[in-house]
């Protein structure tokens, strides 16, 4: 039994709510620094106040992946989660822009950003199984890119509405210790589209039933408790392991005169050790409902499908946040030729990069729903992420080898069709790969390789450029390049099924 064809109204009922998380996400991203700066914060304490947002990542998406799995009440089985990160992170975005008036104002913002990124991870990790949810196979790769479509225009919207604020005559300065009206107004009509758009998506859809979900995956019926049997099957020794190198990255930072934001890797690796380690007693002694060994016990046991694009995953980001650290003091630096932040210069530098950056997320919103289909229709999944990424990884090199501003354009047109397909066809992928039964859980599992390599990035790549190129952050752009190109070739390792080649 085959689920029934979506129509484009429904396809853009269905994902909606993601231009609204993504607004989020953008305001998140674009303003918090500057926020904290306002409120206090020196440069060194940056790092620190933003490790919320890779960790709760981290810490979310599988819980939440967990629990949709196996919620259904009359509101649905994601539906529940959709309004509960909305209502949340509308709260948060609403109240970020007071916390000057808050007692102890910089511990008051960064609690609020733990609270507004939580939120955001609750409300869009199951967005990305609903997807899988509501439409068969065939429409996996279409239905992806609509989302992805909505994710670049929320990213656009978000990007341009303190600009667009600003030439209303709204201030775009304030006092010491003040945050600037084009900011505060952001937010709060952040919060409103946010709401509205996760709200639109909960109402105009209904999801399938339980008794209906069963019926469609008959053909790919999975032994839920196969992967807690394999997990109580396992020995302590990869446990063991995890530990081990977690403390063997501890006690190398301080002989190698590492960042010290390094102790945080070799805590997660600890701190997975004894997860996992308490995963596999829990297994053993038959307690097989819990929620800590069944993800453990899923982590372990990820399809071959899911372990490949794994690889891929990691690449593709770890290029993405070298882009989003670097890409700016580098347009400024070898485009506009100063490394000054106080000069004319290096300010016109740091808009252009603004202005491109906006180009990147247009033109992935056109690709999602202009070339993805088409391309993945001909190609096949696999093959269009290839491609894509490949080209994306050309984009990255011309920051290397070119000096003229004007044809970063042609760099950012790249890497959007790249960020397009990074946002849609591994998603599409694994929908099409996974039962039904498991996706939320496998969803959040899978985003644990977005935050992964976020989180080396940060802590290893200032170390490399520190010992290696300390005055040339252009050199970042010949390791994204190479990450997007080896991710390109990792897709060569992916298989779909059903797919026709």
């Amino acid at each position: 039994m085959r689920k029934p064809r979506m129509g484009a109204g429904g396809l853009a009922n269905i994902s909606l709510g993601f231009f609204g998380i993504q607004i989020g996400f953008v305001l998140q991203n674009s303003n918090m620094s500057r926020i904290f700066q306002t409120l206090g914060a020196s440069m060194d304490d940056l790092p620190a106040l933003w490790v919320a947002a890779p960790l709760t990542g981290l810490i979310v998406q599988p819980i939440i992946g967990h629990l949709s799995d196996r919620t259904w009440n009359r509101f649905g089985r994601r539906r529940p989660y959709f309004m509960a990160g909305a209502l949340l992170a509308a709260i948060a975005l609403l109240l970020m822009p007071l916390a000057p008036a808050f007692a102890a104002p910089l511990v008051f913002a960064a609690a609020l950003l733990w609270v507004l990124d939580a939120s955001l991870n609750i409300a869009m990790e199951p967005f990305r199984a609903f997807v899988g949810d509501m439409l068969d196979s065939s429409q996996h790769a279409t239905g992806y890119a609509v989302q992805t479509a909505f994710i670049g225009a929320g990213a656009v919207v978000a990007a341009i509405f303190p600009w667009l604020l600003e030439q209303f005559g709204v201030s775009n300065v304030a006092a010491a210790g003040e945050i600037p009206a084009t900011v505060r107004w952001s937010f709060w009509a952040g919060a409103v589209a946010l709401f509205a758009a996760i709200g639109w998506t909960v109402v105009s859809t209904r999801e399938y039933s339980p008794e209906q979900m069963a019926a469609f995956e008959a053909e790919r019926e999975v032994e839920a408790l196969q992967p807690l049997r394999a997990l109580a099957a396992k020995s302590y020794a990869s446990s063991l392991l995890w530990l081990a190198a977690g403390a063997v990255v501890a006690v190398i930072v301080a002989p190698l005169g590492l960042e010290k934001e390094i102790y945080l890797l070799a805590g997660l690796l600890a701190t997975y050790g004894v997860l996992s380690a308490i995963g596999i007693a829990m297994a053993r002694q038959g307690r097989e409902a819990n929620m800590l060994s069944s993800i453990v016990g899923d982590f372990s046991g990820m399809p071959d499908t899911m372990k490949r694009l794994a690889l891929v995953q990691f690449f593709s980001w770890s290029a993405l946040f070298i882009m989003w650290i670097y890409s700016g003091p580098i347009v400024s630096q070898y485009f506009y030729g100063s490394a000054d932040p106080t000069s004319a210069a290096y300010n016109e530098g740091a808009n252009w990069w603004n202005l491109i950056y906006t180009v990147q997320n247009g033109v992935a919103a056109v690709a999602a729903l202009l070339l993805l289909p088409a391309m993945s229709r001909r190609l096949g999944k696999a093959r269009t992420h290839m491609v894509c990424l490949m080209l994306g990884a050309a984009g990255f090199l011309g920051y290397f080898v070119l000096r003229d501003p004007d044809l970063l354009i042609v760099c950012e047109v790249l890497k959007g069709i790249a960020w397009a397909s990074i946002l849609a066809m591994p998603y599409a992928i694994l929908a099409s790969s996974l039962p039904q039964a498991k996706l939320g859980i496998y969803m959040g599992l899978f985003n644990i390789f977005i935050v992964v390599p976020q989180l080396l990035v940060a802590t290893v790549m200032g170390s490399v450029m520190n010992a290696f190129f300390p005055d040339d952050p252009v050199w970042t752009m010949l390791f994204a390049a190479a990450a997007w190109a080896l991710a390109g070739l990792a897709m060569l390792r992916v298989t779909v099924p059903d797919e026709t080649r």
